[in-house]
């Protein structure tokens, strides 16, 4: 990226974050949309501290999920609780091991991935990272993709317990590691959306430009 590149930010442009059109700025802090009226920011407003705040809190509850039972199931013959990795080992021992292990990629691994991810993304612009922009970009984009099938996982669990039901005959309610997850899902979701992959760009150009500050 060459630092005499012209961006659209400094030509005044900012692109509107409800419809995307983009626009000639006016005013620095009241500009606003001509085609549907909402507020232009140069960027995301507090794009960072959004995103840390919901990745953190994302962090924070997927110990619970994985910990805690997701559902108790309530049979003729006993009562359980299980959790995501004991479904995982009763779908397992059980015969459905495609169905295990797709429980377990999209329940355990994605959001893991997804928030060392993310973490990723922040610390690289709080570094001021110039290398590997396109790379950063591409994961970006990539964690924007996954976030469209995030609400895969709670239909995993929710094909699981109707698996557990229908072989026991009895039944089955969610417990408090199911709000957990549901939570996980929603917070690294909220957190991708707060985060605006320009800022690694920025991040970057003020590298190339005036060298890193000791």
């Amino acid at each position: 990226m060459s630092a005499n590149a012209l961006t659209a930010a400094e030509a005044g442009l900012l692109p509107c974050l409800t419809c995307g059109l983009l626009s000639r700025r006016t005013h620095a802090d009241a500009a606003a949309c001509p085609r549907c009226g909402a507020r232009l920011h140069l960027r995301k407003p507090a794009s960072l501290l959004r995103a840390w705040t919901f990745l953190v809190a994302a962090m924070i509850l997927y110990i619970p999920a994985n910990v805690l039972p997701i559902m108790e199931t309530e049979s003729i013959f006993d009562s359980q609780s299980d959790t995501i990795l004991s479904g995982v080992v009763f779908l397992w021992t059980s015969g459905s091991w495609p169905l295990a292990i797709i429980v377990f990629v999209a329940s355990i691994t994605v959001p893991l991935l997804k928030m060392l991810s993310l973490m990723t993304l922040l610390i690289a612009v709080h570094r001021g990272v110039r290398k590997h922009c396109y790379d950063l970009t591409r994961l970006y984009r990539l964690l924007e993709l996954i976030g469209r099938w995030s609400m895969l996982d709670i239909y995993v669990l929710a094909i699981l317990v109707t698996l557990v039901q229908l072989r026991v005959f009895g039944k089955v309610t969610p417990a408090p590691g199911a709000l957990a997850f549901g939570a996980v899902v929603v917070l690294t979701i909220l957190a991708t959306m707060s985060f605006d992959p320009r800022l690694i760009w920025d991040s970057a150009r003020r590298e190339e430009r005036y060298g890193r500050t000791t």
